[in-house]
């Protein structure tokens, strides 16, 4: 009679242990530091996608080209004020060689406070961020396209600052974790780009050789959910949907000083309203699907390590360059916490 005694009340000390660590997880979907711990999650990742084609690839002869690897590098850190309250940082770099683009494409800091906690019904945390993609300009280069021209990326950054704004919410059942999350984000139009103009350009004799506009604000909105089973105290799988809506952009006007030439019937203020026509709505916007799932094991208290697969369907405006038939990324991150 002992030993079944023992073995029910290991087993039933087991789950206990288990669900209560689910909480505690930096893969789980709901996770918030307790009072002065840190957290680093440190990810590396490479990407390949086929470039889908829009009349922006076409123009720049790339559509149905296969881009691999497409580096990505991702940081986030987090630290607990108290037990409902955290200030945190998300950051990340890619490199694509194929398209010779790099840079930041991802920046953000701000704080988020746990409204209702684990003995509510829901976790629901409110949250703010600053968006930092305005710490770089945005770089690019306009090229000739027969009387036409194209735009060529140089890096990921949009030049632009911006706020962020959103929710998070969602329940843990022992091992068991789902959680969802809604947020908006409003950048704010400004100049920070550096245009240079292609010499081959029809047009180019009428412009500078580098140029800056005044670009529209604009936002994006987004919303996903995640879940997580905390199958043993080492493991736990985890996967999701997230979509992300990436409106057009604009031009409003060029910014520089634009000098006075005239050659014929041309003038640079006719070059200059003919481009402004054109930019005024980029149609460069693009929607994305994405599903991923993920496994991490717990080496220690403060350690664990976790690989990632993301697989993205995206549907584009006609100008977007952002558009592929498709895209997976594989990685993976190192979670610590102190």
């Amino acid at each position: 009679m002992k030993k079944p005694l023992i073995s029910l009340v290991a087993l039933t000390a087991s789950v206990i242990s288990t669900g209560a660590f689910a909480t505690s997880n930096i893969e789980n979907p709901l996770y918030m530091p307790k009072a002065n711990d840190t957290y680093v999650k440190a990810g590396a990742a490479m990407m390949a996608k086929t470039v889908e084609g829009t009349q922006a690839t076409k123009r720049k002869h790339n559509d149905g080209n296969l881009e691999f690897p497409v580096w990505r590098f991702t940081g986030d850190l987090g630290y607990g004020i108290t037990d409902r309250w955290d200030i945190h940082g998300h950051f990340g770099y890619t490199k694509d060689g194929e398209i010779d683009r790099k840079g930041m494409h991802r920046g953000r800091i701000g704080t988020m406070y746990r409204v209702l906690t684990e003995n509510a019904p829901l976790i629901l945390d409110l949250y703010a961020d600053a968006y930092l993609s305005g710490v770089t300009p945005m770089k690019g280069t306009v090229k000739p396209y027969g009387s036409e021209f194209a735009f060529d990326f140089d890096n990921y950054s949009n030049g632009r600052w911006g706020a962020i704004v959103g929710t998070r919410f969602g329940k843990t059942w022992d091992k068991f974790t789902l959680g969802a999350h809604v947020e908006y984000l409003q950048t704010f139009g400004n100049h920070n780009n550096k245009i240079k103009i292609d010499p081959a350009n029809n047009f180019a004799y009428f412009l500078p050789e580098e140029i800056s506009v005044d670009l529209r604000s604009t936002h994006e909105w987004t919303f996903g959910f995640d879940a997580m089973y905390q199958a043993t105290q080492r493991w736990s799988f985890g996967g999701g949907f997230e979509f992300i809506e990436h409106y057009n952009n604009g031009v409003k006007s060029i910014h520089t000083q634009m000098p006075n030439k005239t050659m014929g019937p041309y003038s640079t203020e006719t070059v200059v309203a003919n481009l402004l026509e054109k930019t005024n709505n980029m149609e460069d916007g693009w929607d994305e699907y994405v599903f991923k799932i993920n496994t991490a094991y717990q080496f220690t208290d403060y350690f664990q390590l976790a690989t990632f697969l993301e697989y993205t369907y995206d549907k584009a405006q006609p100008m977007s360059q952002n558009a592929t038939d498709f895209k997976m990324e594989w990685g993976m991150r190192a979670n610590l916490k102190f």
